[in-house]
């Protein structure tokens, strides 16, 4: 135990950090009434990841929407978690800011408000803390011959925290046993594809992997410790010959391949409080995240997303819906040519190309036992199809993913 003691101090300081950013305590609370534990016995969990387009173009412009209580995208994306009601959810593309208002204007003025009806989402904890997305990295990253703007940031964004991520739980998020990868440079991974012709000597050894965060976050579900994996990899597009995009996809994707195999695979992951190493083997898990990679379709770099989907340790519950195949059906163009199943789809992109793809992933760890899963795309005679829709979207062009599972409490 003496020799885990500086480990377990530098998450608490990782974390405490996080947590201050968010302007949360690690047990804050709401009016919700917690889920039922029961001793020896399993209970339902739904996890859920949800590219709800919650970024703006705009440094502050998200809080100004917020702040209303009146959005209509707002709205209508609280009113897809509310028809949901995920008991843990990621949400990608949800602007950073350092103290937290978002959040917490989003979930008091929108996710606890009935929408149209629908009951109000109680989420008493969540997460979030920095990204690279618009971080300045002082370097001239799309080698143009000049350093600044949204290419030669960390990650692509206008501003820092563009596109963030936020977790939210109605269970308890062990804060102080976080772990993030905002800092983990892209060149420790052995055998990476870093195009490092394209960045020369001097900028490679300084690229950070991640374009948005990796975050291990820990929940505590009854007796049960499931760590969330959220990440939101590049997209593997508007690319050069280098293809440096694809590249990036395919090793923040394998960043989570290695971080599940203990042991010397894993030594090269160390996170942004100075620990090393991957995830401990019996750990049960549940990958969230918008991935932007397809398994049969797409500019993924070949074999990206199989990395994880073929994983000894990771289930694929392939969740599908009855809208992906109408909208494929009707949209036409790609989505004719593609080979993977349309009723497999999370994306509504855009025609001629790339058609619709599965690029939104809920993968649980084998051991858990998987109950049901979806994706929630509505056929146009259906309830809830006026919360998709096509071009111009009423929430996102992406849709939310849920599984539920079984956990011992």
């Amino acid at each position: 135990m003496e020799a885990m003691t500086p480990r377990l101090s530098r998450r608490r300081a990782l974390a405490a950090a996080a947590a201050a950013g968010l302007g949360l305590p690690a047990a804050a609370t709401t009016t919700a009434a917690e889920p039922a534990r029961r001793g020896g016995e399993f209970q339902p969990l739904r996890a859920a990841t949800f590219n709800a387009s919650l970024n703006r173009g705009r440094e502050g412009q998200l809080l100004e929407d917020l702040a209303t209580g009146e959005n209509a995208q707002i709205r209508a994306v609280a009113e897809v978690i509310q028809i949901n009601s995920p008991d843990i959810l990621l949400l990608n593309e949800f602007d950073h800011d350092a103290d937290g208002r978002g959040i917490d204007l989003f979930r008091r003025k929108y996710l606890e408000v009935p929408q149209n009806g629908q009951s109000p989402a109680f989420y008493p904890y969540a997460f979030s803390a920095p990204v690279n997305t618009g971080v300045p990295s002082g370097l001239d990253l799309n080698r143009d011959g000049s350093v600044g703007g949204p290419d030669d940031a960390w990650g692509f964004g206008e501003f820092p925290g563009q596109y963030g991520m936020v977790v939210l739980s109605r269970y308890p998020i062990l804060t102080d046993q976080v772990r993030t990868f905002q800092d983990l440079r892209w060149a420790a991974m052995p055998g990476n594809l870093l195009p490092t012709e394209f960045y020369g000597p001097e900028i490679s050894p300084q690229l950070r992997l991640s374009s948005k965060s990796h975050w291990d976050v820990p929940v505590q579900v009854g007796t049960t410790v499931l760590h969330v994996l959220a990440a939101h990899p590049t997209p593997p597009s508007f690319d050069g010959p280098e293809k440096r995009n694809q590249r990036r996809n395919h090793d923040e994707i394998r960043l989570w391949v290695d971080y599940l195999q203990p042991g010397r695979r894993s030594q090269w992951i160390v996170d942004d409080a100075g620990v090393r190493g991957g995830l401990e083997a019996n750990a049960p898990f549940v990958i969230l995240g918008d991935y932007n990679s397809d398994p049969a379709d797409g500019d993924s770099w070949p074999g990206a997303i199989e990395q994880l989907l073929r994983h000894p340790r990771v289930q694929d519950p392939k969740p599908a819906s009855e809208g992906a195949v109408e909208a494929a059906e009707l949209q036409g163009g790609a989505n004719a040519e593609h080979s993977g199943q349309a009723r497999h789809d999370t994306a509504d992109f855009s025609e001629p190309t790339p058609g619709n793809l599965r690029v939104d992933y809920v993968l649980p760890s084998r051991g858990l036992q998987i109950a049901s899963s979806a994706v929630f795309w509505p056929r146009q005679d259906a309830p809830g199809s006026e919360l998709t829709g096509t071009y111009p979207f009423p929430t996102s062009d992406h849709r939310l993913v849920r599984v539920d599972l079984q956990v011992l409490a």
